[in-house]
């Protein structure tokens, strides 16, 4: 059938894929919540009024001093898990290991998708990520070393998770579906951020902090068991899924060029300018939102001097603003398109511009209304907020340029803004260890510098149009 795509139906919300697309959904959830609940828990674990003491020391009591105060209540107990003397240096470090392990994967794990089935790699991923999760407290006594070996192997499991999905999608999402689709998948990280601020404090004054990520991690494993029950790799082996549901995505994915699995033109990709303008999109996009997303509840409870509890709920109010801006900046550059009031190339770049310059404004003017309470909370939720409109900019720019490998680099892409995770983490704990106040001002002030080289390139440099090396039969061995 040499036609176009087929329309859109209505009973598309009640469509398996829809399903697979909300199981995705509570898959990054799970995933998003166990990579920042030490995010949270750090605030517990670790002693701010004893610094610079041996790499793993506990501040645990004696157990001689234990037995003589047996009849301390169970409520004092919980609340007394060990406290370790962990320099922000360290923690830094430890922050930043995860994204070293999801790097190392991230395109291993896309050749190894199409061999073992991406199903079987994405479950066994987020188990993986899900038991290291449980064992976590447990390691956190053994020593800080352990802790970074089991967050860079965390790290390395949810990149394999990670990537399995665009090989799913690549089976299952008709093309005029795929945002869509891949959005309510993609929606669970910004919903799981939201979640795991807003309540990790309170099962940290509740339970003790082990319990955040004991709770976090067995949702992790419930979810691999409706992961190995339900999703299959493709629709012609689902054993539940209707024949006009298959029958329609089997004929809009018939549409879909298809080429050679190893035929990759790495020498022309790495020629190509409009690429590499949106890899330092992703480095500068990614620098800033590594330090918010790891390092909020720190900067709330230290400058704004917020109890553990307000301090989790304060940090999640930001992601509610990025799922909304991402929702809304999407809405709005696909309406800016329908009515042809811009180019793609101006909306990529309008959307570039603002999910850039405004998140650094915002960060560049925080060191300066620290005093004022309401106004740093406003700035802080306006960053992530604003910094999502990339979403519609720079982020999906790979589906203009060269739509064959869209997966390939987009799994590149991810790559650098990593890398610019691994940076922004180390190089603020290293700045705030030195002294606070100037230390929180030159993260925010060298975030910003980032992300304006990042917009000056992109605009200087980027595309959307169709590659040569991009386009049907311009293949180069590897």
């Amino acid at each position: 059938m040499d036609t176009k795509p087929p329309p859109r139906k209505g009973a598309d919300f009640c469509s398996l894929r829809y399903g697979l697309a909300l199981i995705m959904h509570f898959s990054n959830f799970t995933m998003i919540t166990q990579r920042v609940s030490l995010s949270i828990a750090i605030i517990a674990m670790v002693n701010s009024t004893q610094q610079d003491d041996p790499l793993n020391a506990s501040t645990e009591e004696p157990l001689t001093d234990t037995f003589r105060h047996s009849s301390r209540s169970s409520e004092d107990f919980k609340t007394r898990a060990s406290v370790y003397q962990w320099s922000p240096e360290t923690q830094g470090i430890i922050f930043s290991s995860i994204s070293y392990g999801i790097i190392l994967t991230l395109i291993p794990s896309g050749y190894l998708a199409g061999i073992f089935e991406a199903k079987q790699m994405l479950g066994a991923g987020l188990l993986i990520s899900s038991l290291l999760t449980l064992f976590t407290p447990l390691a956190a006594d053994f020593g800080v070393i352990l802790v970074i070996v089991i967050r860079t192997v965390q790290g390395m499991a949810q990149g394999m998770a990670w990537t399995g999905q665009f090989t799913i999608w690549a089976k299952w999402a008709p093309p005029l579906e795929r945002s869509k689709l891949t959005s309510i998948a993609g929606s669970g990280a910004a919903f799981g951020s939201f979640i795991i601020l807003c309540v990790g404090g309170l099962i940290s004054q509740a339970l003790g902090w082990p319990f955040i990520f004991y709770i976090f991690g067995s949702i992790g494993c419930v979810c691999c068991l409706l992961w190995y029950t339900m999703i299959y790799d493709d629709p012609m082996h689902h054993p539940c899924i209707s024949a006009r549901e298959k029958e329609h995505i089997v004929s809009s994915l018939a549409q879909q060029p298809s080429s050679p699995r190893r035929s990759v033109p790495i020498k022309a990709m790495v020629r190509c300018l409009p690429l590499w303008a949106i890899f330092t999109g992703f480095f500068s996009h990614f620098w800033l939102c590594t330090i918010i997303i790891t390092y909020l509840p720190t900067y709330i409870s230290t400058v704004l001097h917020v109890n553990m509890r307000d301090s989790g709920v304060l940090s999640s109010l930001p992601f509610v603003a990025a799922a909304s801006c991402t929702i809304l900046g999407g809405q709005l550059a696909d309406f800016l398109l329908s009515r042809n009031f811009l180019s793609l190339i101006s909306v990529r770049k309008l959307f570039s511009s603002l999910g850039l310059l405004l998140p650094s404004l915002c960060a560049v003017a925080l060191p300066f209304v620290a005093s004022s309470y309401m106004t740093t909370i406003i700035l802080l939720i306006l960053i992530p907020g604003t910094s999502n409109l990339c979403d519609s900019g720079f982020i999906i720019n790979t589906l203009d340029v060269a739509p064959r490998y869209a997966s390939f680099l987009m799994g590149i892409s991810r790559g650098f803004g990593l890398i610019a995770g691994i940076v922004s983490s180390t190089t603020t704990g290293f700045l705030i260890s030195q002294d606070s106040e100037s230390g929180w001002r030159n993260v925010f002030f060298l975030s910003a510098a980032v992300n304006m080289f990042g917009l000056i390139f992109y605009l200087t440099f980027g595309q959307a149009e169709i590659q040569d090396w991009a386009a049907e039969r311009t293949l180069t061995r590897l």
